[in-house]
């Protein structure tokens, strides 16, 4: 047998990781690395948070799962949290970011038909933008990589370039369009943060049109720049229907799409459903990691400690014009544009004993627990800067 008892689909790194605490994962052999990638921006609060692995063990001595056919007090208690602190009116809780995804493009058609428009069915997206991996997530997002041998384009689904607003306005404006789907900064795309003025514009745009507008907060969401969710850094922002994960469940999966009354109107009994969305467990660790990522003080940390890592990485980028071209981002959402190739630099960083991950546009991204100290910030900036200089000598070498 020549394939893989584990699906091919990965190109999986070494070290094997054995556990890990903070900010700090460690591998079988021993070593210790300082974790940049948090599970690509899932562990907001580090590793093996001591609340977290409290709140998942007790539940798991009560009860795991029961099935939406009945009440699950978590989700009650988590969506009493997230619409009080958003403008959602109304959650759905899954299992990812992905289902989230879904469960906002349905959500979006479907208000549409329920107001007897069937015809506005189109979700018009962003050149680099990524959305996940189901069939209409990668259609959202339509990059060729993820969509190539999968038969044709699913309907209703339109990029344009984030750059060209005239073309954008003019798409909103169009008698079939359903939604836009925006990530308020792109992860997976190079770290693009977009200005308020651009999401402002947007959401007036939809608003005149009868357009609903959709956040992609999966990354960028549950204080990762820096406030609970990236739109609110601005007034008049905020969307119809918004995707949460990753950070949401600090760790163990779990998402949710948070809508207004309006949006979600369409969604009436069995038009959505999910087996394992919002199960006890996953509601027990999401309702603590909400409380400690939205205490008082705590976001604050947060922008002071990633402002300084932003700092330090900026002053390397300064010293270094030929390795690094930008260093962008917002929060703890950092991307470093790279002459070299991005994938090649971020196992050279392995070597040095620091993870990071990958991202478009040639990228490598930091995206550090939001509790990160500032001694871990330094570190983080010492362990750059040491792999720009193995970098610098072995790309000179391949130039040679």
């Amino acid at each position: 047998m020549s394939i893989s008892p584990l699906l091919p689909v990965y190109n999986r790194a070494e070290p094997v990781f054995t556990h890990g605490e903070g900010a700090w994962i460690v591998a079988d052999d021993g070593r210790r690395f300082l974790d940049c990638v948090a599970g690509i921006a899932t562990n907001a609060l580090g590793h093996a948070h001591p609340r977290l692995v409290d709140a998942l063990t007790r539940q798991a001595g009560k009860l795991w799962h029961v099935s939406n056919v009945f009440r699950v007090p978590g989700q009650e208690e988590l969506a009493q949290k997230l619409t009080a602190a958003t403008f959602a009116d109304t959650v759905f809780f899954a299992n990812s970011g992905t289902e989230a995804i879904e469960c906002a493009l349905k959500m979006a058609r479907k208000y549409h038909a329920a107001k007897g428009r069937p015809d506005r069915i189109d979700v018009i997206g962003f050149a680099g933008s990524f959305h996940g991996r189901s069939y209409a997530a990668v259609n959202a997002s339509g990059n060729a990589t993820y969509l190539d041998g999968f038969g044709p384009r699913l309907p209703g689904y339109v990029q344009l370039p984030v750059d060209d607003m005239p073309a954008l306005l003019a798409a909103i404006a169009a008698p079939t369009t359903a939604a836009v789907i925006i990530e308020p900064v792109q992860g997976e795309g190079g770290a693009r943060a977009l200005s308020g003025e651009w999401l402002q514009t947007v959401r007036r745009a939809c608003t005149d049109a009868g357009v609903l507008l959709i956040h992609d907060e999966v990354q960028s969401g549950m204080g990762r720049t820096g406030r609970l969710f990236a739109h609110q850094w601005f007034d008049d922002a905020a969307p119809d229907i918004m995707a949460i994960a990753k950070a949401l469940g600090g760790g163990f999966p779990v998402g949710a799409c948070a809508a207004t009354e309006e949006a979600a109107s369409g969604m009436t009994a069995g038009a959505h459903g999910s087996t394992f969305g919002g199960n006890p467990l996953a509601m027990a660790v999401a309702n603590e990691a909400f409380d400690l990522i939205s205490a008082p003080g705590f976001l604050d940390r947060t922008v002071a400690t990633a402002a300084r890592l932003r700092a330090g990485l900026e002053e390397l980028a300064a010293r270094h014009p030929e390795l690094v071209v930008d260093v962008r981002g917002k929060g703890m959402l950092i991307g470093v544009k790279l002459t070299g190739n991005n994938r090649e630099f971020m196992a050279m960083a392995r070597e040095k004993l620091l993870l990071v991950a990958g991202g478009g546009d040639n990228c490598v991204r930091l995206l550090p627990s939001l509790n990160l100290s500032e001694a871990e910030a330094d570190e983080a900036v010492t362990r750059f800067a040491a792999t720009l200089e193995l970098a610098a000598g072995r790309w000179a070498k391949q130039a040679a």
